[in-house]
């Protein structure tokens, strides 16, 4: 029997197998509305029989998107058009998760495609970014304002009423951004954190906002309902943020009641030396998943169902996901079920398509 295709519960929800859709921004909002374009791409991967999807980096406040393009729910209005998206999502089969973010000092910039440059808060469509020092990603990038006391209360406030909206929304699964050099991962490296006060310094304090920050969804967010965070397990830069220092953080994000951490890498750094290959990040989810005592999810370049499969058979993860592999076929978990032999059912508008053993 494929273990990938093995059932996952976590609280009360379950997951039909171990394949997720990684959250994968589109650029294609506008005012932070999900549209067409996101019901189609989400749902197709619904249809094609992912355990989970997770809708893209979600901003919890305009400032907190990476382009002026980005999904937000950062307002009610916010909520109906991404019930759309769940409800189809879950009548598929799939468990439908948002990932709530915030971009900090990699916010304001134009999509990849019209360039990736950042925009000047008094330029068309900018705005002043936020980080916890005063130090741009780039030297050539303006320079954020670091956050004071009254600017982290309100950061903590926005993520907050983002989850009462995911839940309003039909969520079942958040996933917290803490990861690629955005705001909350910002907080924690001490690459990017030079602040003197308790939000710096230590590991303790660099932390603290992440930690705040999970309490406030926790407020909010059903217990019978998962959540996840997702971290860059190491900076891949000398005096950076290490495995170690994650290994200690995920013990501390399960004492909280994380459910799962999603093991991303890097973004922190602009040249950053990452060895990018075939499941260049997975050891970072084995070596938490063992360490720290929680489940973890493996990301990055995972392309086939052999190696899908592995992971989870060998234990060095209890979920996959799937990023590019899912751009290029969405239907890549019915086709890895036929490659392993799992006995799935397809949609059945599509069975006369389903290729016989």
């Amino acid at each position: 029997m494929s273990r990938l295709f093995s059932p996952l519960t976590i609280k009360d929800i379950t997951f039909r197998n171990r394949i997720a859709v990684s959250p994968m921004c589109q650029y294609s909002s506008e005012d932070g509305f999900t549209n067409d374009w996101h019901l189609v791409h989400l749902g197709s991967r619904a249809v094609g029989g992912a355990g989970l999807v997770v809708v893209e980096a979600t901003a919890v406040s305009p400032e907190g998107r990476i382009t002026p393009d980005d999904v937000g729910i950062w307002k009610e209005e916010h909520v109906e058009n991404l019930k759309r998206i769940t409800s189809f999502l879950e009548a598929e089969g799939a468990v439908p998760g948002v990932q709530l973010a915030h971009a900090g000092r990699k916010a304001s910039h134009t999509s990849p495609w019209k360039g990736g440059a950042p925009i000047a808060p008094s330029e068309e469509n900018g705005w002043q970014t936020v980080a916890p020092s005063a130090v741009p990603f780039t030297p050539d990038e303006p320079v954020p304002t670091a956050l004071d006391e009254a600017g982290i209360r309100k950061v903590i406030h926005d993520f907050r009423v983002a989850a009462q909206r995911a839940l309003a929304a039909g969520f079942q699964v958040i996933e917290i951004h803490a990861a690629h050099g955005y705001l909350l991962h910002a907080f924690y490296s001490p690459l990017s954190n030079r602040r003197t006060d308790a939000y710096g310094g230590s590991f303790e304090n660099r932390v603290r906002l992440l930690m705040e920050v999970t309490e406030a969804v926790q407020e909010v967010w059903p217990e019978t309902h998962p959540l996840f965070v997702r971290i860059s397990a190491t900076d891949w830069t000398e005096g950076g943020w290490t495995g170690e220092d994650s290994v200690e953080l995920s013990k501390l994000l399960k004492a909280k009641g994380v459910d799962l951490i999603d093991c991303s890498t890097g973004g922190n750094v602009p040249n950053a030396s990452i060895p990018v290959g075939p499941l260049y990040q997975t050891t970072y989810a084995e070596k938490i998943r063992k360490e720290a005592g929680i489940m973890t999810g493996a990301v990055g370049m995972i392309t086939t169902s052999a190696e899908a499969e592995a992971i989870i058979a060998d234990g060095k993860a209890d979920l996959v996901l799937l990023a590019r592999e899912m751009l290029r076929d969405p239907y890549f978990p019915l086709h890895a079920a036929l490659e392993l032999g799992a006995d799935v059912p397809w949609p059945v508008q599509y069975q006369r398509a389903k290729p016989r053993r």
